[in-house]
């Protein structure tokens, strides 16, 4: 009796423990997962466009006499130097200058003795003629070396390249290299669709790698009027003030501008989700207590905001939690923020 009583016992046991662990995992499948939310909703959004390009000097200048085959006296600045316009930064060797200087003087006494012999008859006009020709192309000859005795900076700059010493005989080569850096420019080309959004005048944003979170002020300075027909873009010059000698050329730069306004979709960035091992952006929908996964084209960020291109509307509810849970099809319950 008392087995009979301990198996009906048991027996009864293993059915209560069968019916709530069914009762469990019924509940488990219709329980929905909490998420909190917020709507897409419409904004007014600067339009910018990047480029990349590179920093150059505003101006630069090779400092080469005119004449090959001179020798360098002196050099009087070196790579670094800060130099300004009109500055004598070479001096070249003389020697040459007075052996030119002693052969015009020959050529002028020579044609000035022929002069009166000419007049008397000795010697022809075509003759005079020649001689004259000699002597004024050796004026050129010395007047030449005159200017380029010394050699004086055409603008305010920094030495940036040196290539010869003292002594040196002058070869094809520039002797110095001067760069203007307290002004750069950078020259981007941009889209012909914003041919009608970009002014002589505008204000550019110019972003360098080597100061990350930090940003510098261009200003067009001069657009090309004619289109690169293979890219279909225009050239636009951005001119930088650089007192503080900050940026330097041959920086890689960004140069952002601002082509006018639009209005567009956006979400919390905490709502895109990247898929795994791919590009692709997505966002869970909920509607009608149901998650739908969807497919987005995400645009430029605004703050805490994200621009969606494609894929939702505005008014559309997206989840901003809980996505470890979520898959599309679940059911969900929306907590209030």
């Amino acid at each position: 009796m008392k087995k009979s009583l301990m198996f009906m016992f048991m027996a009864a046991s293993l059915v209560a423990c069968n019916s709530t662990s069914n009762d469990q995992a019924t509940e488990e499948v219709v329980t929905a997962i909490p998420v909190k939310t917020a709507v897409a909703e419409t904004r007014t959004i600067d339009v910018l466009e990047t480029y990349t390009s590179e920093i150059m000097a505003y101006k630069e200048n090779d400092i080469t006499p005119a004449a090959q085959g001179l020798h360098i006296d002196r050099i009087l600045v070196d790579v670094g130097d800060k130099v300004y316009a009109g500055q004598t930064l070479v001096t070249l060797d003389q020697t040459t200058l007075k052996q030119q200087e002693l052969n015009l003087a020959t050529a002028q006494d020579n044609y000035d003795r022929m002069v009166p012999v000419h007049a008397a008859g000795g010697i022809s006009d075509q003759q005079l003629t020649q001689m004259k020709n000699t002597l004024d192309l050796q004026k050129e000859v010395v007047e030449n070396l005159r200017k380029n005795s010394t050699i004086k900076s055409p603008i305010s700059g920094v030495v940036t390249a040196r290539n010869f010493e003292n002594g040196d005989l002058f070869a094809s080569m520039p002797i110095l290299h001067i760069m203007q850096i307290d002004k750069l420019k950078v020259m981007a080309n941009i889209s012909e669709q914003y041919f009608t959004n970009v002014k002589v005048g505008d204000k550019v944003t110019i972003e360098v790698d080597i100061y990350p979170g930090e940003q510098f002020e261009g200003v067009v300075s001069r657009i090309n009027p004619a289109f690169d027909s293979r890219t279909r873009t225009f050239g636009v010059e951005i001119t930088i003030q650089n007192p503080s000698m900050q940026l330097r050329p041959g920086m890689y730069a960004r140069t952002i501008f601002n082509m006018g306004q639009r209005e567009s979709v956006v979400i919390p960035d905490k709502a895109l989700q990247k898929q795994v091992g791919s590009s692709e952006r997505f966002v869970y929908v909920i509607k009608d207590g149901v998650a739908d996964y969807r497919f987005v084209t995400d645009g430029r960020r605004v703050g805490d905001m994200i621009e969606i291109t494609e894929g939702i509307e505005a008014g559309d509810v997206v989840a901003t939690t809980s996505f470890t849970r979520l898959i599309n099809g679940a059911l969900v319950e929306v907590e209030a923020e």
